[in-house]
């Protein structure tokens, strides 16, 4: 086996260096089977194509994808070409030879990895076998009318022949193979019963049946050693997916999970604790110019503000420069998301707004996919009717401009009272008839299928949040995702999320929380939870979060009544905020950033393969029971400039939101506090360090 030099790798918590000798990675191979390869369902699809650059970059040509074929996602998403490695193209090879469809490419994203997509119903013949042969792995039977499993099942089979056949042909490389989620399982499960010479690891996303049990409105968190679980995935009708899950989990050599909070669930769910926790990351890309996008903010903003017009047609009594935008986005679970504390709060955030008389409104945007038939007439017109009224402004502007421009060069001051004539001012009447209306604004942008029993809807009757002109909250249900391509909203959800001031995502269930990270990276304060990866995650590494626009609402140990009164104060903190407190969070949140990198959080990938490396080849491979990479002593400090926490500085009321204090503002030096808060972040890790079998120096494996 090849050898490679001994490298010097200092500790993150300033421990003594020790050496570990570089096994280098053209004796690996890496793959990586998750069903949203290429194949867009829900977060897991983040989390492989954000990574794909920084393990691509490490790991080059012997990193591979491993997913489902559909069409259109290779015609759109795949550049197909022949593998370079012998081992794939061999295993392709045969297994097409043998009836199956494989196919090879590089996924067109950033750091185009490699790819091989199975046919899934093409090799759909072969369920029945394959059915028994899981059921002589494990003695989990899978029933004939679960599709879903049937496909995984189909899925697994083809992925656990697939790296049989590059074992075969390996040439002493040794494989690697990390499962995504139980939809991949049942490919390790196979894999193991065959006992095939690879290293294994499962990654559990969210366990299935703690997501089951959060719907359905139990204290799931208090009482995670009270369930019987198998009675509970029985009644639920998931018992053999909780099956396949857990099996798969028993089977991997190491088991990780991508919080904390997911590792204390998946300890009780799934009865074995994760070796290693792998938090999920971005790649986060920064700009040339420091403030870039603090300008994308206002560009934005302006198009949102652009929506708000045609919206609130005939009833836009409210400035538009004094209004806040919120959102929450997502699957749509409405209590797992925490839709309804969400709503909860808003009903009382509107209550303190009017009762203080605040210049403040709050349009609050509810972006979750449901069941509509098209837009709704209304909102259209809506849309319509701003851009009649732009076209007729314009019209008259024009006129004007002329009339005044021949004045000046006559060189007189023109008689304002006769610079519109007749026409003008019935032209302009006619168009303020046509913007009045008798309904009030709209509350969703869409009809809605089942407008009676949606959640959302049946909590704003309930709440009465229905866009009157007393009510200083305004809300806005879009279920749909957002597109560029929209004859109502044209923006793409990042355009989207960088105009608006706040993302409130108070879930209860959320093992880790991409969209308060993606709101982080761009630079925009949100709102989670402490049950949330995410929450849990910011609360280890920041020292006071509010401060740095991450708002953390305990849920785990407080009442929902507690939890939604907090949530309250929150937003109403955040109301009362100056312009310039909201600039300054913003720049503060965005330092936060280099947190969710990558090149970051990557490290603890890079630990769970060479715990894995160690258990499943002992002989060649040597790790001692070790913790993962830690941050001890990694905090981002409370900030010590003025204002210290933006909540910490405001005034009693917001009506007095935009005075500025000029104490305050000499006292506040963003550049000496963005300079500390880069040297609180450490180097990370250097790739591609595989150890050894070497006696153990002092400080190894504690940082």
């Amino acid at each position: 086996m090849l050898r490679g030099r001994s490298l010097s790798v200092t500790s993150l918590s300033g421990l003594p260096q020790w050496e570990v000798e570089e096994l280098p990675i053209e004796d690996l191979l890496l793959f990586e089977v998750a069903w949203e390869v290429t194949n867009k369902v829900g977060g897991i699809y983040t989390v492989i194509q954000t990574k794909a650059k920084t393990t691509a970059d490490e790991w080059g040509d012997n990193y591979f994808l491993i997913g489902p074929y559909f069409e259109h996602n290779l015609k759109t998403q795949v550049e197909q070409c022949e593998p370079v490695n012998d081992a794939v193209r061999r295993a392709m090879d045969s297994m097409n030879k043998h009836g199956c469809q494989v196919h090879f490419g590089r996924w067109l994203i950033e750091g185009s990895p490699y790819v091989v997509l199975f046919d899934i119903g093409y090799s759909a013949w072969n369920l029945d076998r394959w059915k028994g042969d899981l059921w002589e792995a494990c003695s989990v039977g899978i029933p004939y009318h679960d599709r879903e499993a049937n496909d995984m099942l189909i899925f697994g089979s083809l992925t656990a022949w697939f790296l049989k056949e590059v074992t075969d042909n390996a040439d002493g490389k040794h494989v690697i193979a990390q499962f995504h989620e139980w939809q991949a399982g049942t490919g390790l499960i196979l894999s193991r019963a065959r006992k095939l010479p690879i290293a294994t690891i499962f990654t559990t996303h969210a366990t299935l049946l703690g997501r089951y049990l959060c719907a359905a409105n139990i204290d799931f968190y208090n009482h995670l050693d009270k369930f019987n679980i198998d009675k509970e995935a029985g009644e639920r009708q998931i018992y053999h997916r909780y099956c396949m899950e857990r099996a798969s989990v028993h089977c991997a050599h190491v088991f990780t999970t991508v919080s904390e909070i997911t590792a204390i669930e998946a300890e009780h769910m799934l009865k074995r604790k994760p070796d290693v926790v792998t938090p999920n990351g971005l790649n986060v890309k920064k700009f040339s110019a420091v403030h870039e996008f603090q300008n994308l903010h206002a560009m934005y903003k302006a198009r949102i503000q652009d929506f708000v017009r045609g919206h609130f047609y005939g009833h836009l009594d409210f400035d538009l420069e004094k209004t806040l935008f919120l959102f929450i986005a997502g699957r749509y679970e409405f209590s797992n998301k925490g839709a309804d504390i969400f709503l909860e709060a808003l009903s009382r955030l509107n209550f303190l707004l009017r009762v203080h008389k605040s210049d403040v409104t709050v349009v609050v945007f509810f972006i979750m996919p449901a069941k509509t038939n098209n837009f709704n007439v209304e909102t259209l017109k809506g849309q319509a009717v701003r851009k009649q009224l732009w076209d007729i402004a314009h019209s008259v502007k024009e006129k004007f401009g002329k009339k005044l421009y021949d004045a000046l060069l006559r060189g007189e001051i023109p008689d304002m009272d006769n610079i519109l004539d007749r026409d003008d001012i019935t032209i302009m009447k006619r168009a303020i008839f046509s913007t009045q209306r008798q309904s009030l604004p709209p509350v969703t942008t869409h009809n809605m299928i089942d407008d009676s029993t949606d959640p959302i809807l049946s909590t704003i009757r309930r709440i009465g949040l229905f866009n009157s002109r007393t009510d200083r909250v305004k809300v806005i249900l879009h279920p749909e995702f957002l597109s560029s391509t929209s004859p109502l909203l044209p923006m793409d959800y990042e355009e989207f999320v960088r105009g608006c001031h706040l993302g409130v995502f108070p879930s209860y269930y959320e093992p880790w929380g991409y969209t308060p990270a993606e709101c982080t990276v761009m630079g925009i304060p949100s709102v989670t939870t402490n049950l949330s990866g995410f929450g849990c995650f910011m609360q280890e590494h920041v020292a006071d979060p509010t401060a740095y626009g991450i708002y953390i609402v305990d849920r785990r140990f407080r009442s929902p009544d507690d939890s939604c009164n907090q949530l309250t104060q929150f937003l109403y903190g955040f109301c009362k905020q100056s312009r310039r407190q909201r600039i300054i969070q913003r720049n503060r949140t965005e330092r936060l950033s280099d947190l969710l990198d990558w090149r970051y959080l990557g490290r603890y990938y890079q630990h769970a393969r060479y715990l894995t490396l160690s258990r499943a080849f002992p002989d060649k491979f040597h790790m001692e029971p070790t913790s993962p990479p830690t941050t001890e002593g990694f905090k981002y400090p409370r900030p010590s400039s003025v204002p210290p926490s933006p909540s910490g500085s405001q005034v009693s009321s917001p009506q007095s939101s935009d005075v500025e204090d000029e104490e305050e503002d000499e006292r506040y030096n963003e550049e000496e506090e963005a300079e500390r808060d880069r040297l609180n972040i450490k180097s990370p890790f250097s790739p591609g360090r595989v150890p050894r079998g070497k006696k153990k120096l002092h400080g190894e494996y504690k940082n």
